[in-house]
């Protein structure tokens, strides 16, 4: 049975830690002097806040849990969207201080040399540090992309393949391409950072706060659980099913074991929306929400705008435990209002069902 690590909260470091020491990763690990390449999405300069780079804290756990156990052979490898600098993107992302504060290796795979892969799609040039490597950590941020729909574990490998490369990724229509390099450029083990991922575009400026994070070894599960919690169905993102089909991973979530860490909380403190975000959240009534929940229905307004005319005032909160509430509840804690999706929390896909 395949197993997804899940766990909330907003401390990356300690959140990545967690998911390792569930998942025991040590033990599938080949050796002790493997190389170990870490693979985060630092796509451009930005922030982790914004929604489109992996948060430090998650390479730091990676690296802290690794060099507890005896493992030292450990780097990190990216390149940077055609057109970004890697190395800027490298320093403010955080990154750079994780690397220095560890005393291990970032390589910037634009200047790496390359392997030449066959694939069921056509021959594909690969990085040869991500493709040499002994155990190759993904660690993708869970966001919407304006091509695909979602950008999640597949799609972070990209990072792994010459800029040359990367246009013709896009000449191809990115669809197959994705697919057949994941079928041949297989992570080891994957955590999805979705703290803050960008509600629709891979750039981020418009980050979701989900205080979630989830791990396991099979990347094409974890992007069809991307899809359950981002409100798409599996042929939205079209190159799932293809990449399942050319032996990548599983794509059915009906024999995944989810497994829980803790159980979300309340945000007391969630950061008051702006942009695209305030504006579909303008009839939401939010009182000690947790962040995940409100994330989920974030996804499923910007899912159905346009479909909620007539159905009345949304509510959504612990606060709201036990009263009666004229429209639609989200969550267990609304369960009083004229019509409620339960779950704690429910998924985008199951708020977007009832919208």
């Amino acid at each position: 049975m395949k197993k997804i690590y899940e766990v909330f909260g907003t401390d990356a470091f300690s959140m990545t830690v967690s998911l390792l020491e569930s998942a025991e990763v040590e033990k599938i690990i080949p050796k002790k002097d493997a190389v170990i390449a870490l693979k985060p999405n630092l796509i451009h300069d930005d922030i982790p806040e914004n929604g489109a780079v992996t948060h430090p804290g998650v390479v730091a756990g990676c690296v802290d849990y690794l060099k507890k156990r005896g493992f030292h052979n450990i780097e990190v490898v990216e390149s940077s969207w055609v057109g970004a600098n890697t190395q800027r993107s490298f320093v403010r992302s955080g990154m750079k201080k994780v690397c220095e504060d560890y005393g291990i290796p970032f390589y910037d795979l634009k200047k790496d040399a390359t392997v030449v892969v066959e694939t069921p799609f056509r021959p594909i040039r690969v990085c040869k540090r991500a493709y040499d490597a002994d155990f190759l950590m993904d660690l993708p941020v869970l966001k919407g992309h304006c091509q695909t729909r979602m950008t999640c574990a597949l799609k972070n490998l990209k990072g792994c393949i010459p800029d040359q490369e990367k246009r013709q990724f896009h000449s191809d229509g990115l669809t197959k391409p994705i697919a057949a390099l994941a079928a041949v450029l297989h992570p080891d083990f994957t955590i999805v950072d979705s703290i803050c991922g960008d509600l629709n575009f891979e750039e981020g400026g418009n980050p979701v706060q989900t205080n979630r994070m989830y791990a396991g070894c099979d990347a094409v599960n974890l992007d069809a659980y991307g899809c359950r919690l981002m409100g798409l169905s599996i042929s939205d993102v079209g190159y799932l099913p293809l990449a399942a089909q050319w032996g990548a991973g599983e794509l059915s979530l009906e024999d995944t074991e989810i497994i829980r860490l803790n159980e979300p909380v309340d945000s007391r403190e969630y950061p008051k929306p702006t942009g695209k975000v305030a504006a579909l959240t303008r009839r939401v009534h939010q009182n000690q929400a947790c962040s995940a929940c409100y994330a989920s229905l974030v996804r499923a307004l910007y899912l159905s705008q346009g479909k909620l005319a007539d159905r009345g005032d949304i509510f959504i909160g612990q606060g709201f435990k036990g009263k009666a509430l004229d429209g639609i509840g989200i969550g267990r804690c609304c369960e009083n209002a004229t019509v409620c999706v339960k779950g704690c929390p429910p998924t985008a896909e199951e708020i977007l069902n009832l919208l």
